[in-house]
């Protein structure tokens, strides 16, 4: 038996059909149409609608309005047990009695109406292939039983004029009364971020935790580079998910993401991902080879990485007025190649949240790299926080389970601008590799080859752990939990550590003040 079965009455024109459509692309319902099933078992004489009444009164005579629920339970057989069903449409309240008997609570009754003349106006213009109709509304209406389906509204849980709503109206409105919103209180979400200055290892985090989840969202730019462990080497993520080749998760780009589309492109390619597996939302902002021009100043000075991402985004700020074709904004949807995968966020989280799935959300760079939070101007071009995570992809507060905050025991900064004298930015207490690696046993050669950034393959500064720092990041971000990442800094004796208490007396020590 179904989970849920709505069924729809309304008169000829009155909107079941839209509802339904609805129904099934926003929220998975499937479709039993019983003027399918009327043509299937009558064959093609019923095919021109007053035919189609005249059978449809024929079997309700015979069975009291039962052949609908009984046509129902064959159809259930087919589907999974948890499915929602949408009936298109009971015509006399024996049909609804009816299936209220065999289904009980497990079944809900929408109707729909509007007044005459708007009913009339939308029948005209309705085209059905291999379906004739009337030549108007009156003699639609002429049949008994078509004229007394206003009567199901004594009897419906629901009833919602269409005349004074949208399409969108009709659709949320039904959606509510189902409760197929009614899941957000179970806080399907779980965010990720960095609690330094970025390159604390987020994407081995996010890869290893995204086997877990039915959605992977990623936000930022490009600008970001998420590396995750491979065999036989690294592969680094800048625009997908950092859980896309360890997991089959639907995958989402959300609507305050900037992206290079090229980039995006071959990252795609080289992963394998089809249209069905990802959707980028329509008002993602798109790096032009201008932006990449305009940041160069900004490599020279602050050690940017210069991926264009800034200068995107200020002219997204920029160019809500009248702009040059210079300055011509460009989003996701203006992108032929992108098409495939354009879809709304926000109607792909809605169809997550009514199926209870499990979502992540992946950050980018970390706290200390915040637009506002951190020391201006050696600042990233958005809010790094788990708020401004939450604002890029669309997601409330509300549906937060967890806040995994990535830490490493030495945090880093990307190396300061080249010959230029100009600072990536300010560190607590920077010291050298060398003395990392005095403490640590790793070899300074190793260091110096691993510790170079994603994006740029710039070395890395590298600083005592920062305690004021990681209580900021805390307060802005409410972590539920803490990742502590590249515990072999504190003594490569770590490696070989498989459960928490082979780690070393001090590192436990660390953690448990962490």
């Amino acid at each position: 038996m179904a989970k849920q079965i709505l069924i729809l009455s309304g008169q000829v024109s009155s909107g079941k059909s839209t509802l339904c459509n609805n129904l099934v692309e926003r929220f998975g319902f499937h479709h039993f149409k019983t003027k399918e099933w009327l043509k299937e078992h009558a064959g093609p004489e019923i095919m021109e609608r007053g035919a189609m009444q005249q059978y449809g009164e024929l079997l309700d005579q015979r069975t009291k309005g039962a052949w609908v629920r009984d046509a129902l339970t064959r159809y259930l057989r087919g589907i999974d047990s948890d499915a929602r069903v949408v009936v298109d449409a009971v015509r006399i309240v024996e049909q609804v009695e009816a299936i209220r008997r065999a289904y009980g609570r497990n079944v809900v009754h929408i109707h729909l109406y509007a007044p005459f003349e708007e009913l009339a106006k939308r029948y005209k213009r309705r085209k059905q292939k291999g379906f004739k109709e009337f030549s108007s509304y009156e003699e639609v209406k002429q049949n008994k039983t078509e004229s007394n389906v206003e009567d199901l509204a004594e009897v419906a849980d629901v009833t919602i004029d269409t005349n004074r709503c949208t399409k969108d109206d009709v659709v949320v409105r039904a959606a509510a009364h189902l409760g197929l919103y009614g899941r957000e209180y179970l806080r399907l979400v779980d965010v990720l971020i960095g609690g330094e200055y970025g390159s604390e290892g987020k994407g081995h985090i996010a890869s290893y935790l995204a086997p877990e989840y039915n959605i992977l969202v990623r936000v930022g730019g490009p600008n970001a580079g998420h590396t995750v462990f491979e065999q036989p080497k690294p592969y680094t993520f800048h625009h997908l998910p950092s859980g896309t080749r360890s997991s089959e998760a639907k995958l989402i780009i959300g609507p305050g993401a900037v992206i290079n589309p090229v980039g995006l492109l071959e990252e795609i390619a080289k992963c394998g991902v089809d249209a069905e597996r990802l959707s980028i939302d329509p008002q993602v902002m798109i790096i032009e080879e201008k932006d990449l021009v305009r940041e160069v100043d900004l490599v020279r000075n602050i050690a940017s990485t210069g991926s264009g991402v800034g200068a995107a985004s200020a002219r997204r700020i920029m160019g809500r007025g009248e702009v040059t074709e210079e300055d011509r904004i460009r989003l996701a949807k203006d992108i032929s190649d992108l098409k495939p995968f354009v879809r709304s966020t926000h109607e792909e989280l809605e169809k997550a949240y009514a199926a209870g799935k499990r979502i992540f959300l992946e950050g980018t760079q970390g706290t200390g790299l915040s637009l506002y939070h951190g020391r201006y101007p050696h600042v990233t071009s958005r809010d790094t926080t788990v708020s401004g995570c939450l604002a890029e992809a669309g997601i409330s507060p509300s549906m937060v389970r967890r806040v995994i905050m990535v830490c490493r025991t030495y945090p880093i900064r990307v190396g300061d601008a080249p010959h230029t004298g100009m600072t990536s930015g300010y560190m607590s207490q920077p010291i050298s590799w060398a003395e990392v690696s005095r403490r640590s046993g790793i070899s300074l050669r190793e260091l110096n080859k691993r510790e170079k950034t994603s994006t740029t393959k710039r070395d890395r500064r590298v600083a005592e752990f920062d305690w004021a720092l990681i209580r900021k990041a805390a307060s802005l971000n409410g972590p539920t939990d803490i990742a502590l990442t590249f515990a072999d800094y504190v003594t490569i004796k770590n490696r070989e550590a498989r459960r928490f208490e082979q780690l070393s007396e001090d590192t436990i020590r660390f953690i448990e003040e962490i």
